[in-house]
């Protein structure tokens, strides 16, 4: 008699949901970028990542990020490392900001378009959907140059259907404020702007 009961119990709980706690959790944000994304010149716990990283954290639902970003990186670079960080972290969303090194070397914009659509495909082989930051150089690199980049981006946008972003440095760049004395990089000062250009295309792609 008390094994029957026993055994009752013992399926009817098998049939109860999982506690929330026991579920797994939802796969993080990997973000694969160059020093805009790295945090250079710049204290880390500063840069738009780790503030991304602490508003995650905090969201209903929190989520990990995982910063896969290395200053100076060109498209070729984060494809090469990509395969590794897609095993490992196993992301939900790939936030893509690469281009900027590949336009700076002057390089064909055929070549970071490649990279970058590749990435795109492998990402989403791997389960993960994908954010694209669009970046833009300075105007010394001729109108010509400076359009076909701006192009790439909203061209792969359309092609996968991705969401974009397609300046990450808006609002920022042409304040003189808030750029470190190259002009390349943004201060400490200009990150929370950066994360509120990246956040409402971030939060819908999570939310997908």
């Amino acid at each position: 008699m008390l094994r029957g009961f026993l055994v009752v119990v013992l399926f009817v709980w098998g049939l109860a949901p999982w506690p929330a706690s026991a579920r797994a959790a939802p796969g993080p944000v990997l973000v694969l970028g160059d020093s805009l994304s790295a945090a250079y010149g710049i204290p880390a716990a500063s840069g738009w990542v780790s503030l991304l990283t602490e508003r995650l954290r905090t969201a209903p639902e929190s989520r990990e990020v995982v910063n896969a970003s290395i200053s100076g990186e060109t498209t070729a670079g984060g494809l090469a490392r990509l395969p590794k960080l897609l095993a490992d972290h196993r992301p939900a969303l790939v936030v893509v900001e690469l281009g900027a090194n590949d336009a700076l070397r002057g390089l064909p914009i055929a070549a970071p378009r490649e990279n970058l659509s590749r990435i795109i495909e492998q990402s989403r082989e791997a389960g993960a959907r994908v954010l694209l930051l669009g970046i833009e150089i300075p105007v010394n690199y001729g109108p010509q140059y400076r359009d076909s980049l701006r192009a790439m981006y909203r061209d792969l946008a359309a092609d996968f259907n991705l969401p974009l972003v397609p300046f990450l440095l808006d609002g920022v760049a042409l304040d003189p404020d808030l750029m470190q004395a190259d002009g390349l990089h943004p201060t400490a000062a200009a990150q929370p702007t950066l994360l509120e250009n990246v956040w409402p295309a971030l939060e819908k792609a999570l939310a997908r």
